[in-house]
């Protein structure tokens, strides 16, 4: 009997650690949901007990987060702030905190691109094509969602189990940025021109996997927005700040 534990025990633990393979290597991205039960026991030809056991151990590790009846989800790692958060209301109090947002996106984002282009697989640059013609296409309200699932299909390509959290624990700010850049900007003939250009010489340079090409368009453009706004602002000009989040669409974990 013990010796059953122990191997049950082994084994559950070797598929709760193929699981988190998954997650590190992009297979499973933060809100998704993972394969049933049924579904793990096929792909990876083990009992149904020792999948429960595995699935046990990655919820108690905070790991996945389960919804009755719907299944398990990956958690997310590192969690977004609350919209009561401190942070958030700084976000939305203080002017300065939009730019500081769009340093960190030209940074996080230039990385990503960077990394998409040298990593991508078919089925990344399959995504990320479906992205940009979407975005491409699309000129109504949720326009800002579509442009920022373009660079979320661009970080899950980059293969960066961290880079894909962090930004992951970002999105709804990056969010309200991609928002208040569609909002301010997007109506005028010369920015929106501009704005798509920088989309195209991103999505073109990692097509043709050109890393530094793609990671200078991500810069770029988000240098583009930011400036833009600070120079709209200093004119007197009232900046949209927040986001749709009620059009959103929404992962149930």
């Amino acid at each position: 009997m013990t010796q059953y534990s122990t191997a049950s025990g082994s084994i559950a633990h070797s598929i709760s650690t193929k699981i988190e393979n998954m997650i590190l290597d992009s297979e499973l991205l933060p809100g998704q949901k993972i394969p049933s039960e049924r579904q793990l026991c096929a792909r990876l030809k083990v009992s149904r007990s020792a999948v429960r056991e595995a699935l046990k151990e990655l919820l108690a590790r905070k790991l996945i987060t389960t919804v009755q009846g719907k299944g398990s989800f990956v958690a997310e790692i590192i969690p977004q702030p609350s919209a009561k958060s401190p942070f958030i209301q700084l976000y939305f109090d203080h002017s300065r905190t939009l730019y500081d947002l769009y340093e960190v996106r030209q940074q996080l984002e230039g990385q990503a691109a960077f990394l998409a282009a040298q990593r991508a697989t078919e089925k990344d640059l399959y995504k990320i094509t479906k992205a940009f013609n979407k975005i491409d296409a699309d000129q109504g309200k949720s326009r800002a969602h579509d442009d920022q699932a373009f660079h979320n299909a661009i970080a899950q390509a980059s293969h960066n189990s961290v880079l894909i959290h962090v930004l992951a624990s970002l999105e709804e700010l990056i969010l309200h940025s991609v928002q208040a850049s569609v909002s301010n900007l997007y109506h005028i003939d010369r920015t929106r021109t501009q704005m798509n250009k920088h989309h195209r010489q991103i999505y073109q340079a990692i097509i043709k996997g050109n890393p530094k090409s793609a990671q200078n368009a991500a810069i770029a453009h988000v240098s583009f927005v930011s400036d833009c706004l600070k120079e709209f602002e200093q004119q007197g000009t009232n900046i949209i700040r927040e986001a749709l989040l009620k059009d959103k669409p929404t992962n149930p974990s």
